[in-house]
């Protein structure tokens, strides 16, 4: 009987030590995810100044009032062609759709 309840505990322990190590990877992947995230958006900080609101009398677009499906649009109309710019059709064309659509998550209106 006390083997039976060593052995229980021993693997109650075991599960409980593997629970522990898969929320720790899951919290790990997601802080990976979200700084990925991060890294791809910042990009457009050089013209687009930080999350995206461009700094007074500059010429580039002010692109944080855009919802993040109108940004996607207007990613995807650069990357096709379908939209022209000085740089941005060549900018998007260098990024997945996957990477263009966490961009517009980012960076785009959450309302």
């Amino acid at each position: 009987m006390m083997k039976k309840n060593l052995f229980k505990t021993g693997m109650l322990t075991a599960g409980l030590s593997a629970a522990i190590c898969v929320t720790t990877a899951s919290a790990q992947d997601i802080q990976a995810q979200r700084l990925y995230a991060q890294s791809l958006a910042a990009t457009c900080a050089n013209c687009h100044g930080t999350n995206g609101v461009s700094a007074p009398g500059a010429t580039m677009p002010v692109i944080n009032q855009l919802t993040s499906s109108a940004m996607y649009e207007q990613l995807q109309a650069y990357k096709t062609g379908a939209r022209t710019g000085t740089i941005m059709h060549q900018l998007a064309k260098g990024y997945t759709d996957e990477q263009l659509k966490i961009i517009a998550d980012v960076l785009g209106k959450k309302n």
